[in-house]
């Protein structure tokens, strides 16, 4: 019998919680939910799977945040999130992108990144992914520092997401509009390897994209084209528009001019 936020089940004495697991006396470190180790998994029945999968819970505490720290650090991840989302549907591909979406390794202390990105799944609606239930863990993570603890992005994140084999981490300083990224160098790797930017871009080979910091934005570019946001193609949109309906009216125009009595030119008397 174990509990998870108040929800009791029993799972032969499988825990993803902070409690002793049966026959063993390791006991899981902090007193939030976490995932079964790997072996725990697959040890388990489907039903218990979908049991342990439905009672990890799909938000995180206040205490494992960061505090909120207003538009400059929400919006470059919305900004991203709208931006790829948009893209990935456009060209077909099986991309899930999520933000602050509760993330859970195997007997690893949960963690919800600004912006993460899977390749190659379903991009259907998320409370939460468990790395052993969807089969994969996370491709691509993007982190917003815009104040507060620096060393959190720029130092223990990338010895734990490097450790935890996540290809590809990125952080965009919103305050000092700067970015770093970071990638492993191979498939068995566990420290990163800094991603030299070429022509002022990052390159991501996770998302085929690349990355530059304009302005204020964080922009993503395809083979040297920008990327654009929802709003600012709609705005292209009825700026087209625009501009077609202005010529329809100024052919309307001429048209009528031709069809005025005496607009045409009298035959010349020999």
């Amino acid at each position: 019998m174990w509990r998870v936020i108040g929800i009791a089940i029993d799972l032969k004495g499988w825990c993803v919680h902070a409690f002793s697991m049966k026959g063993s006396s390791r006991k899981r470190r902090g007193n939030y939910p976490r995932a079964p180790s790997q072996s725990e998994w697959e040890a388990m029945t489907p039903d218990e799977q979908a049991r342990v999968y439905a009672a990890l819970p799909g938000e995180v505490t206040d205490e494992e945040m960061s505090p909120p720290e207003g538009d400059r650090h929400f919006l470059p991840k919305a900004r991203a999130l709208d931006t790829l989302k948009g893209h990935f549907e456009r060209e077909g591909r099986r991309v899930y992108v999520s933000c602050a979406l509760p993330t859970y390794y195997p007997d690893e202390p949960r963690f919800a990144p600004d912006l993460l990105v899977v390749a190659d799944v379903e991009p259907h609606a998320r409370d939460k992914w468990v790395v052993s239930a969807e089969g994969k863990g996370l491709d691509f993570v993007l982190e917003v520092h815009a104040g507060g603890d620096r060393k959190k992005d720029a130092e223990r994140n990338v010895a734990r997401y490097a450790r935890l084999r996540i290809p590809e981490y990125f952080i965009y300083d919103g305050a000092k509009l700067k970015l770093r990224g970071y990638r492993l160098p191979g498939p068995k790797a566990r420290k990163y390897v800094s991603i030299k930017p070429v022509k002022g871009r990052f390159p991501s080979k996770r998302l085929g994209l690349e990355l530059q910091v304009e302005g204020d934005r964080l922009r993503f570019y395809e083979n040297g084209v920008r990327l654009l946001e929802s709003a600012e193609q709609i705005n292209e949109m009825l700026k087209l528009i625009g501009e077609l309906q202005h010529l329809g009216s100024a052919r309307k125009r001429a048209g009528a001019a031709k069809r005025r009595p005496g607009s045409a030119k009298k035959p010349s008397a020999n």
